[in-house]
């Protein structure tokens, strides 16, 4: 039996436990989940360089998984548009069962290795490309079928499952394998097993960023000022960073067309829109300021 699907001897009387109780042995949990990823380091480290390598050689980073791992996967793609700036066609979500399997349970798409193949197929995957695959029981068969494909056209293939020993990690080229241990529910893997695949895909897409140039000190200079806090955060990051007036960031933002890393180079270097931009063609903002 899968680790992931066995009863956790901590909680053989949940339903009979306070709310206070459950919280805390829910929480407590953390600490298995810090050793996990802690074990896994190298292939976290290994993960980044082969997402950074990609990203600078015109491929893409492409998650694919089922449920709550496919879900998760979704999320962290989404999310690095609005916090770095990224179109969103290179850092790809792909989840068994299409949109609609994000907001509902989509009946045995997990289960069709052949419809991870056709997925990447349909993305015109490239081996510049890194293909993630994320499955808490490490042998979903749409996330296998995805790495298989993967492999045969040359792209790197990553695993994320919080079983040891994983069929996933055994197709992939980079095995994180994350030992959670049995859930609090038992075989509830969006709980523990959630919570270390969300944090190792943070690491990953982050720290790929950081690699990338879109991080300066710790502020995220290429942040996409796409609402109110947004704004409200881009123009403290060139405030921070330049000590310019207000009136001088507004004038910058609306001049470089509210891309936060030309401004700053604007302010700092004291140079005309067009320049700046010229000089990050082939520049970090780190590397010009």
């Amino acid at each position: 039996m899968l680790e992931t699907e066995k009863r956790n001897p901590a909680s053989m009387h949940l339903h009979t436990m306070s709310n206070v109780e459950i919280a805390d042995l829910m929480n407590k949990t953390n600490d298995t989940i810090e050793s996990a990823i802690a074990a896994n380091y190298t292939t976290i480290d290994a993960a980044i360089t082969a997402c950074t390598n990609s990203l600078q050689t015109g491929g893409r980073i492409i998650y694919m998984g089922a449920g709550t791992s496919g879900r998760l996967g979704v999320l962290d793609a989404a999310e690095c548009v609005p916090t770095f700036n990224v179109d969103p066609t290179l850092v790809v979500g792909l989840i068994a069962g299409g949109h609609e399997a994000m907001f509902s349970a989509a009946e045995g798409a997990e289960d069709n290795s052949s419809l991870g193949e056709t997925d990447l197929q349909h993305l015109g995957l490239q081996p510049t490309d890194t293909v993630i695959g994320l499955a808490a029981s490490g042998r979903t068969p749409y996330v296998i079928g995805g790495l298989n494909y993967a492999n045969s056209v040359g792209a790197t293939s990553i695993a994320i499952a919080t079983n040891t020993h994983s069929k996933i990690g055994a197709i992939a080229k980079i095995a994180i394998e994350l030992a959670t241990g049995p859930e609090i529910l038992t075989g509830s893997t969006r709980l523990a097993s959630g919570t270390a695949q969300k944090e190792v895909l943070n690491m990953i897409s982050t720290i790929t960023m950081i690699r990338m140039g879109k991080v300066y000190s710790n502020l995220m200079i290429d942040v996409k000022p796409s609402n109110i806090k947004l704004q409200r955060r881009a123009r403290n990051i060139i405030h921070d960073i330049t000590n310019a007036e207000p009136a001088a960031i507004e004038q910058a933002l609306q001049a470089a067309n509210n891309e936060v890393g030309v401004a700053i180079v604007m302010l700092r270097k004291h140079l005309p829109v067009e320049e700046s931009k010229q000089l990050l063609q082939n520049h970090t903002v780190a590397e010009l300021i």
